[in-house]
């Protein structure tokens, strides 16, 4: 089966297009330079394939001999939309790392169309929120009957440029909060909780845009969700100023302002800095009864999670994971998966 990695020669393109490589994969490499492109596609001894997404003819073309699809080329609001409407076309699975509810939300709205096609749309393949959906589902089998699920994540290591600017345009619009089945409207940091990660508790602030926030609701059934994170003090700060000076952050001069330093960081954590850095991810369920279950997954630093996860993924689909239509990471792979990942381990607390 062939796949092809779209976004490829991006910072976290570059990470899984090299973990692809060490762990037996050939993708084809994806992206709209063919200048960049050629260089990586030398060093890995991989195939390559430059075409843009303005041209729905060439995206068919390009698609038409794939078999599966993953799309790491951010924002994924922008990128998914043309990308999964050619693979609709050439019966291509569709794969992405997309991390936020509007994505989630609509791609969830084309399961008929996928359906209809023998197509699968998969997205969240990356730590964004394969982990976080894989735990969710654990601890909903520990309690049957649960009605609230909360989830935290902290993450070391740093952020990419391209992390940056979408929480910086997102930020004056909120996101939003599961309450009885329904997608609520809220703004970023309206409540704060401590979370004791292991043996080391930290606070953290609610985070509006978590994908689990659509995909726990569909993977668990558990209608009533929180999402926390823990957030560097810079950008809690931001978060909490949101809720009151949204026009002024949304206002043009201000997201130039914001974007252009975003633009001047590092294009992402160095080798040094991934390698030293962890994600830890907890959760909790409760039920009406007052019972509760709780459970701590670690694993390694969030760009090199995303990059084992994501190629974990492609592997499962090319070995028939797939399933027609829209699914959530642990519908397709249940909530072990990762635990046969380097560096990743769950424990009950």
């Amino acid at each position: 089966m062939t796949v092809l990695l779209y976004g490829a020669t991006g910072y976290t393109g570059r990470l899984i297009a090299r973990t692809a490589a060490q762990r037996g994969l050939r993708p084809i490499l994806g992206g709209r330079s063919e200048e960049k492109l050629g260089p990586l596609a030398r060093e890995l001894g991989l195939p390559h394939r430059a075409f843009g997404l303005d041209r729905p003819g060439d995206l068919r073309t390009a698609l038409a001999d794939v078999d599966v699809l993953l799309n790491v080329s951010g924002p994924f609001r922008q990128t998914a939309p043309p990308l999964v409407a050619a693979a609709l076309e050439t019966g291509t699975h569709y794969l992405d790392l997309a991390g936020e509810v509007p994505e989630f939300e609509a791609l969830a709205a084309r399961d008929g169309e996928a359906r209809s096609a023998g197509v699968m749309l998969l997205p969240g393949v990356g730590f964004g929120v394969l982990p976080t959906d894989s735990l969710a589902v654990h601890l909903a089998r520990r309690l049957p009957g649960a009605t609230h699920l909360t989830l935290a994540f902290w993450a070391e290591g740093g952020v990419s440029r391209g992390t940056a600017e979408t929480l910086l345009t997102d930020l004056p619009h909120g996101g939003v909060a599961r309450r009885g089945g329904l997608l609520i409207p809220e703004m970023a940091g309206v409540r704060t909780k401590r979370v004791l990660f292991g043996k080391e508790e930290r606070q953290t602030l609610s985070n509006p845009w978590r994908g689990d926030l659509s995909t726990a609701y569909l993977s668990t059934g558990i209608g009533n969700i929180e999402t926390y994170a823990v957030v560097p003090p810079p950008v809690s700060g931001l978060m909490r100023a949101s809720r009151f000076l949204a026009p002024l952050l949304a206002a043009r001069p201000m997201q130039n302002l914001l974007l252009g330093q975003a633009r001047r960081q590092p294009e992402g954590p160095s080798d040094a800095e991934r390698a030293a850095g962890f994600t830890a991810v907890w959760g909790e369920v409760r039920d009406p009864g007052g019972r509760s279950a709780r459970a701590l997954l670690r694993g390694p630093e969030a760009y090199t999670f995303s990059a084992l996860t994501a190629v974990a993924a492609v592997r499962a689909v090319l070995d028939g994971a797939a399933a027609p239509g829209f699914q959530t990471p642990a519908e397709v792979f249940g909530p072990d998966a990762v635990l046969g990942l380097p560096g990743v381990e769950r424990h009950d607390v």
